[in-house]
């Protein structure tokens, strides 16, 4: 295309996307208090795993008090704090309709045996997102807040959190989890269009992981290793499964070229 409808194109897409993502939000507003409540949960309660039934179970936290209320400082921080959990829960519940104005996007510049993908594109880039942001609320974050909130509390230190900073934080690590649990669509895109092979990745994965754990000791709010290898570990393995899943798509490729 010329460049003119390259950006009547992607005006179109944007369009559509943020159409979808305001009718979302608008939804999710009218359920902004019962979402606002569910955010307390890494506060409050974190998951226990066992070999017996039942082998996932929810706890409270035994390091901070279950009475614990958020407050505000400013008049509209609450009112701004509402709108910014429903804008995030509007993202997520309109992701399939963004990811597929994405593919329709690019999709002019696939072959056609590549567009028949836009379906597995949209679930499976969806399902990491969310998977991410799950791993992310009820995995990282009571580890993280267990940490964090109840650090040298005693007759001096009493926590009082902010419920702008309380959902600042949370927001931004939910965020961050769903992207990196991308990391699979990127390098399936990224050796699809030669821009890397699979070799180089494969050679390159001590780099790889030392990045990782390098990323999650900048990102992991808490110092200890634990909790920076519950975020590096996902990486390492979402990149080994984007170079299986690139060499599969490589293997087709050169099949249906001969």
């Amino acid at each position: 295309m010329p460049l003119i409808e390259h950006l009547g194109e992607l005006r179109k897409r944007i369009t559509i996307s943020l159409t979808a993502l305001i009718a979302a939000f608008v939804f999710t507003f009218n359920y902004s208090e019962e979402i606002f409540k569910s955010i307390m949960f890494p506060l409050r309660y974190s998951l226990s795993f066992s070999m017996k039934n039942p082998f996932i179970s929810i706890i409270p936290q035994e390091k901070l008090s279950q009475t614990m209320k958020l407050v505000f400082l400013a008049p509209a921080e609450a009112f701004w704090m509402s709108m910014k959990v429903s804008f995030v829960a509007g993202l997520v519940l309109a992701l399939p309709v963004i990811f597929h104005q994405l593919w329709k996007f690019i999709s002019p510049g696939l072959l056609p045996k590549e567009k028949k993908y836009v379906f597995p594109f949209i679930i499976s880039a969806t399902t990491l997102f969310m998977a991410g942001a799950a791993f992310c609320f009820f995995i990282v974050l009571p580890f993280a807040m267990g940490f964090l909130v109840s650090y040298n509390v005693g007759d001096v230190l009493m926590p009082m959190l902010s419920v702008g900073q309380y959902v600042d934080f949370c927001l931004k690590f939910i965020l961050a989890f769903g992207a990196v649990f991308e990391l699979p669509i990127v390098i399936i895109f990224l050796t699809r269009m030669g821009i890397v092979t699979t070799k180089t990745l494969a050679k390159n994965r001590k780099y790889a992981i030392l990045i990782a754990f390098i990323i999650a000791a900048v990102l992991t709010p808490t110092p200890d290793m634990f909790n920076q290898t519950l975020m590096a570990v996902p990486m390492i393995v979402l990149y080994e499964v984007g170079i299986l899943v690139s060499r599969i798509f490589v293997r087709r490729k050169t099949a249906d070229a001969s």
